[in-house]
């Protein structure tokens, strides 16, 4: 056998090697992939109740802070908006005052409130709607 012939069997030998490792590698990432699919809590019923819930869940929030009163600083009052896909949720204001400090609630279904809002509490429900600070 020429040393040809002896370099392309033992080529062939390694690109066997080559193809056997390759093999079992699939093989291995092919049953890992069964173990997940069967850990897999969700089925397609899952995964559609799954994303119902994640929508009505409250998950669009803004704040604005502000200062309610001219002589006060520190942007001590704040409106946050928290709503969910929909627009349902409740805008929270609390004004700070040199005395004393007020907390108000007010529904929103589908965007709008069930009370009149104040500026602020208009900007931080855009925000939250948009997900933009600057709505």
């Amino acid at each position: 056998m020429s040393a040809v012939e002896i370099a392309l069997l033992c080529g062939l030998a390694l690109a066997i090697l080559a193809v056997a490792a390759l093999v079992a590698r699939v093989r291995s990432l092919g049953d890992r992939v069964a173990v997940l699919e069967d850990r897999s809590p969700v089925g397609d019923g899952d995964l559609a109740a799954l994303r119902h819930d994640i929508a009505q869940a409250l998950r669009h929030v803004a704040v604005v802070r502000y200062d309610a009163f001219g002589d006060m600083g520190g942007r001590l009052s704040f409106s946050a908006a928290i709503i969910d896909d929909t627009g349902d949720g409740v805008v929270l204001s609390s004004i700070h005052g040199r005395g004393e400090s007020r907390t108000y609630a007010k529904g929103v279904v589908g965007g709008d409130a069930d009370a009149t809002l104040t500026p602020e509490e208009r900007q931080a429900l855009a925000a939250a709607r948009t997900g933009s600070p600057d709505a």
